[in-house]
């Protein structure tokens, strides 16, 4: 009998895909190929600030930080390894860890949903899911947020 508590987190990962404040930029990606994040086989790693609000101007809570692989011949699912990285007072210095198919950024009818494969200090133990979906998109300034709910059980 697992005697953890349960707990259930919303978070907003504030993302910029190019421009100055650009948070995700491709690393790596297939010879003689574009390397742009939709391209198979393009590598990405993202360094986004987390929010407890929509708003841009929402209080941070931490980071979300991690590595895109573009793992679909049709551009479509990309698979993601990720952690956020918590900075306020209720969980500073805590992190959960993600992995699962990544998120179709153009499509906010699209929800999906990743495994919480682990997690430190508060979170210890984690083991949960979370479901991400694009709930903002201004794409002349390059700006996307996205919804994470994530309910998790740990000690």
């Amino acid at each position: 009998c697992y005697r953890g508590k349960e707990t259930k987190i919303t978070a907003y990962v504030q993302l910029f895909l190019g421009g100055p404040n650009v948070t995700t930029v491709p690393v790596a990606g297939a010879l003689g190929r574009p390397r742009i994040p939709e391209e198979f086989g393009t590598i990405s790693v993202n360094d986004a600030r987390l929010t407890e609000g929509i708003s841009i101007n929402s209080l941070t809570v931490g980071r979300s930080q991690g590595l895109y692989v573009s793992a679909s011949r049709d551009n479509v699912n990309s698979f993601d390894l990720f952690s956020f990285l918590f900075t306020n007072a209720q969980y500073n210095g805590s992190t959960l860890e993600f992995q699962g198919p990544g998120l179709d950024l153009q499509n906010v009818t699209t929800v999906r949903e990743v495994s919480v494969v682990s997690g430190t200090k508060t979170f210890r133990y984690a083991q949960g899911y979370a479901t991400f979906q694009t709930v903002l998109r201004r794409p002349a300034m390059n700006y996307t947020v996205i919804r994470g709910i994530v309910t998790i059980r740990h000690y």
